[in-house]
């Protein structure tokens, strides 16, 4: 790199390459500080939760699951008629959510006093990056410091035929342009599995596949059997151990032939199948920031890559995929660059997936602490024994909890069952506080909830 191609540089406190949600709080508070903040966003304002992920994803979600309540709304004493989708609304509920967020993260960053650049950022040198502006134009930054937040994007697996066949993907399908009638899933994972209940409320016949024996191989057999027969019952067809040989698409359909020679046809498919990281054209050599095979870029356990005063976090850093965890990045990130030793070693992360019902887990599954050596205690209680489960009149799910026999002290918990996702923030406090599993079973909780159910799981030991 020519020495005059740094004539023009514009030195900053702060670098912030990628306005996800680690990046773009660190951004906002090193501001708010009065630093001197340049974020480069290519131009997802709030970044890839807001826009194309979690928000929208989950208002989705929610109208999936009044839908389906709709349906057995006789059970809760109520004739509403025949409820059905409107596309057209249905984008615009989830367009207005997005839009709203999007609108308040823009007067956030503003009124935080950073310089919000939107544009497309590469590393020319050490802590310093070329923007091509948006706009037109060129600027040149160097950060005192800086962090890496450019994200994740959908990954299609590498099936003859699948890209060529023009797949849909969790960003891609928020578009909602249309429900498709036959939709086929790549891919029994997390997103795979929200999109496909989602769909099938919304009158879609989905089919997932599976290269996996079984959904979920992370959780224990018990939860995830349970969790595929409510799937099947909703309507999702799920073949899992099955292998995709090639992907054909003849005019309007799509015909998926599979290693065993069935053949799954369908309107419009979906690659479910992972992410990749944003990192490829960035420019990591000239940072001296490396990446592994994947493209992921390499950090130690205080999220610093190999190049001095540079942090990456969220994501593209490889940390869990979760909004939450790119928070703690922030929080890790801001206390190092303050010279502070704030490590990601230890933490205790919740896992939660939006199907209906919900599946909560924080802490070690019964498989994951059986394989430690310890001597567990396993409990284990159907969501129906919940008072507040038969109020809702959604008593499907079953709720397990593994215990160090010893020490008393809660290894983990896989939550089964209607608003698991807000139940299981009260084990995680518990297990942060370091508490005994008796401070869950005989504290007063309040009648009726379903964290009320804590009492009862704490008693219904199995092992």
């Amino acid at each position: 790199m020519a020495n005059d191609s740094l004539s023009d540089v514009e030195d900053v406190d702060l670098l912030v390459v990628g306005g996800g949600k680690a990046g773009k709080t660190l951004a906002m508070d090193a501001a708010r500080a009065g630093r001197r903040v340049v974020m480069v966003e290519r131009g997802m304002i709030g970044g890839t939760c807001i826009n194309v992920a979690c928000i929208p994803t989950k208002s989705l979600v929610t109208s999936a699951r009044l839908l389906r309540k709709a349906a057995g709304a006789e059970a809760l004493g109520l004739r509403l008629g025949r409820a059905e989708v409107d596309l057209d609304l249905l984008r615009s509920h989830k367009e207005g959510v997005v839009s709203d967020m999007v609108e308040l993260n823009r007067r956030q960053f503003v009124g935080s006093g950073m310089d919000l650049v939107l544009g497309t950022a590469r590393f020319i040198a050490e802590r310093t990056v070329a923007i091509t502006l948006a706009e037109g134009g060129r600027r040149v930054v160097r950060g005192r410091d800086v962090m890496i937040n450019t994200g994740t994007v959908p990954r299609v697996a590498p099936v003859p035929g699948l890209a060529e066949a023009e797949p849909l993907t969790s960003e891609s399908l928020m578009d909602l342009r249309r429900i498709p009638d036959r939709l086929v899933i790549f891919g029994g994972g997390y997103v795979g599995l929200e999109f496909a209940q989602m769909f099938a409320a919304f009158g879609s016949r989905v089919t997932v596949l599976e290269r996996g024996p079984r959904l979920l191989p992370r959780e224990d057999p018990d939860i995830a059997e349970a969790l595929t027969g409510y799937l099947r019952a909703d309507g999702v067809e799920l073949l899992t151990g099955v292998t995709a040989e090639e992907v054909v698409r003849d005019g309007a359909s799509v015909t998926v032939l599979l290693e065993d020679g069935r053949k799954v046809v369908a309107d419009d498919i979906m690659a479910a199948t992972g992410r990749t990281p944003v990192t490829r054209d960035l420019g990591l050599e000239a940072a001296g920031v490396e990446s592994d095979e994947r493209g992921f870029v390499k950090v130690d356990d205080r999220l610093a890559t190999s190049a001095p005063h540079t942090w990456a976090g969220g994501d593209v850093a490889g940390s869990p995929q979760f909004t939450h965890v790119s928070l703690d990045d922030y929080r890790i990130v801001k206390a190092n660059i303050a010279g502070g030793d704030r490590r990601t070693t230890g933490r205790l992360i919740p896992w939660n997936l939006f199907t209906d019902p919900e599946l909560a887990r924080v802490g070690l599954t019964e498989t994951q602490a059986r394989a430690t050596g310890r001597d567990v205690r396993v409990a284990k209680l159907q969501v129906q024994a919940i008072p507040r489960a038969r109020t809702l009149r959604d008593t499907r799910g079953v709720w397990k909890a593994v215990v160090d026999r010893e020490s008393e002290q809660i290894l983990g918990v896989s939550l089964l069952g209607a608003e698991s996702a807000e139940v299981v923030s009260v084990v995680q406090t518990a297990m942060r506080a370091g508490m005994p599993y008796t401070e869950l079973r005989d504290g007063i909780i309040a009648h009726p909830t379903m964290a009320e159910g804590l009492n009862a799981l704490f008693t219904a030991w199995i092992d």
